[in-house]
């Protein structure tokens, strides 16, 4: 499966800390993967068109204050997919990790795909929208959910798992629990390895360092300290990561939502062709 990485909706910029590089904005990590039979899979979908050409209809204006997103219309992934050479309606399939507003936010520009969530996760959304975290423009459109309950799915690496309905054993959905209610990680194959999607289970690429070696960034620690639903879940889920690190990093590639500088690397690897067989319409 060909798969490529896309920044759909850079916020503010924050801080180099300990031993890192420059400076950057946080991103909004997504993937786009080219599946040979099911058409494409997006996972994640950033900030969508409307967020970007009227904010203050569609987010929460103390969210716009505090994230300060750059609000450009190139950053949209429908944007970045028709860059690619398709089309919307090529999307069939979308994961979102979470509901968040800047997970969520793209999820109109694809009417058509089938919406891949834990049940949970769709359950607290309903129930707690309009709010700053659940955005309800981003599912006025109605979009058709496909919902996935949590445990008693088939072992990944030690972490339950579901294979999402319709795509291929490639892709696993990987619940990493204590952001939201119902916040999962999305495993992709790629090649001879996995790629994990851990969205907001940590923000910080230091935070799942094996060992001693393993710090917080002091910004987005606040965030992710002020936006949990149970902190030792989040605790615990992070503790597993690093294991998982550890015994299996030639195995599994890791990655969050946020981190800047682990898109940098992940997206620095060249993009090949764009292989998947377009819709017939």
């Amino acid at each position: 499966m060909n798969i490529h990485h896309l920044d759909c909706g850079s916020v503010r910029e924050i801080e180099a800390t300990y031993d890192g590089p420059a400076p950057a904005r946080a991103v909004n990590h997504c993937l786009l993967v080219e599946t040979p039979a099911d058409g494409l899979l997006l996972v994640e979908t950033g900030l969508g068109l409307d967020d970007v050409r009227a904010p203050h209809a569609t987010l929460d204006a103390d969210w716009i204050r505090m994230a300060g997103p750059v609000l450009d219309e190139r950053q949209t992934a429908v944007r970045q997919i028709e860059r690619l050479g398709f089309s919307p309606g090529d999307v069939r399939h979308i994961i979102v990790t979470h509901l968040d507003v800047d997970h969520s936010g793209g999820l109109p520009d694809f009417p058509g795909a089938r919406v891949h969530v834990l049940a949970a996760e769709l359950e607290a959304a309903l129930a707690q929208a309009p709010s700053p975290r659940y955005r309800p423009a981003h599912w006025a459109h109605g979009p058709d959910w496909v919902t996935y309950e949590a445990g008693g799915g088939e072992r990944w690496f030690g972490f339950d798992s579901m294979r999402p309905e319709g795509l291929p054993p490639g892709v696993r959905l990987v619940p990493l629990g204590g952001h939201t209610a119902g916040h999962t990680g999305v495993a992709v194959r790629d090649g001879d390895r996995w790629l994990l999607h851990c969205g907001d289970a940590y923000y910080y690429h230091r935070e799942i360092r094996p060992g001693r070696d393993r710090h917080p960034h002091p910004l987005l620690d606040l965030v992710q300290t002020s936006s949990e639903v149970h902190r030792d879940l989040r605790l615990g889920t992070q503790a597993r990561l690093r294991e998982l690190v550890r015994d299996h990093g030639d195995e599994v590639t890791v990655f969050s939502a946020h981190d800047p500088w682990e898109f940098a690397t992940l997206a620095r690897r060249p993009a090949p062709p764009p292989q998947v067989a377009r819709r017939e319409r």
